[in-house]
């Protein structure tokens, strides 16, 4: 369900977007949510900053009713650059071959298993040589609760999607916690209709229709659905929303901090977010022994993504062409076909493993298959990464082309 945390995400991006008129009402909630541990050992190392600019990494975790180990399943980098007076959003794929501190060569998604949310920054930091010192962490199954403040959003359900949909409803209804939710509907027909929380739920959910770009449009929808709602939201409904999205929140962030974050976006005042994916070419995954399928990435796509975050420059399919044409795909073609690993790694087994952090036990299995090089019903018995968003997981929340960029209102 990793694009569904996404869509939530984004939602918590929204939350730095709101009016002057309840600043003062959000500052008193965002005290309930604040951290308190600090990131202050990363500091003093020296990475990409630029004064103007401030990257905040928004992750969204994956724990399940009952479960008390979580993975970032959804990891964003928001961009407000005062400098070039635009919003961008930065997807990172969670099977992004990477070198994390302490426990060697493994996808990026592991990293907050290891040690949280420090450990996913210092790792981030260290991979793509970016300064960032901000996060907010936000539980998906707020989901569910936004939506229900929203009344419902408005997205087409297409005749072929019906049967998906409903597949998911019993479960999705099981976990939504309200009272007043009723007895369980179930969607009927096809058409643009008004979706509850619940079904609202289901509909980004389905996986197994059609392809990923059909599965990235199901999510663009109810994006756009939920923004719409957001912009005709009433004064009086905002209480009720950021009491369904802060209980799930947490963050390093004063509030002092995002109150001053949420002037710089309305001094920007374009609300259009530009968007790109990272790696650039989540299609190259990879499967690694004791690893799984993974999205190895080359030095140009660090370069590109630091002029897209700090020169607003968009990375167009020509630019990237040009860049592979000029660097090459060294480390595509080093793993391609390998099926083993030789890599330091204390990653035991794809299905289960312990971390001496406080996050104890976590279970690298979910409800979703990869894409890609694996199927639907797995990976074969040499891996059990059946993981729930594979290479897709890698593209912007907002859909993206074939050069991983696109832009929403």
């Amino acid at each position: 369900m990793s694009n569904l945390r996404k869509l939530v995400i984004l939602l918590l991006a929204l939350v730095l977007i709101f009016p002057t008129a309840v600043f003062g009402y959000i500052y008193f909630k965002l005290k309930t949510m604040q951290d308190s541990s600090s990131l202050s050992a990363l500091n003093s190392l020296n990475y990409k900053n630029d004064n103007g600019i401030t990257n905040i990494l928004l992750l969204g975790t994956d724990g399940r009713p009952g479960e008390t180990s979580q993975r970032s399943d959804a990891m964003m980098i928001l961009t407000v650059d005062n400098k070039n007076k635009s919003l961008k959003l930065t997807s990172l794929g969670r099977d992004t071959y990477v070198d994390i501190p302490g426990h060697g060569k493994q996808k990026l998604t592991h990293a907050y298993a290891y040690g949280k949310a420090d450990l996913l920054i210092e790792t981030i930091e260290q991979n793509f040589k970016l300064d960032i010192q901000n996060y907010a962490q936000v539980d998906f199954y707020s989901f569910m609760d936004i939506i229900e403040v929203l009344d419902g959003v408005v997205v087409d359900v297409q005749e072929s999607e019906l049967n998906e949909l409903n597949k998911f409803i019993d479960e999705t209804y099981s976990w939504y916690d309200n009272p007043n939710k009723g007895e369980i509907q179930y969607v009927k027909k096809a058409g643009r209709q008004n979706l509850n929380a619940y079904q609202a739920l289901s509909f980004s959910r389905i996986r197994k229709n059609d392809g990923t770009m059909e599965r990235d449009s199901r999510q663009r929808q109810v994006i756009e659905a939920m923004i719409s709602k957001l912009k005709g939201l009433p004064i009086s409904k905002y209480n009720d929303l950021l009491n369904s999205i802060l209980p799930y929140v947490t963050t390093n962030m004063s509030p002092g901090t995002i109150i001053g974050l949420a002037k710089d976006v309305l001094a920007i005042g374009n609300f259009d977010i530009k968007s790109m994916q990272f790696p650039l070419h989540p299609e190259y995954e990879v499967r690694l022994e004791k690893v799984g399928y993974v999205i190895p990435f080359e030095e140009y796509e660090v370069d590109i993504l630091h002029d897209f975050i700090f020169k607003d420059i968009m990375p167009t399919e020509e630019l990237i062409d040009n860049a592979e044409k000029q660097y090459g795909r060294t480390k595509y073609d080093e793993y391609s076909g390998s099926s083993s690993d030789t890599e330091s790694s204390d990653y035991e087994s794809e299905t289960e493993y312990n971390t001496d952090t406080s996050s104890g036990s976590y279970n690298d299995s979910s409800d979703d298959s990869s894409s890609g090089s694996s199927s639907d019903t797995g990976s074969d018995s040499s891996s059990n990464d059946s993981s729930d968003d594979s290479s897709s997981d890698s593209s912007s929340d907002t859909g993206s082309d074939s050069s991983g960029t696109e832009t929403t209102e």
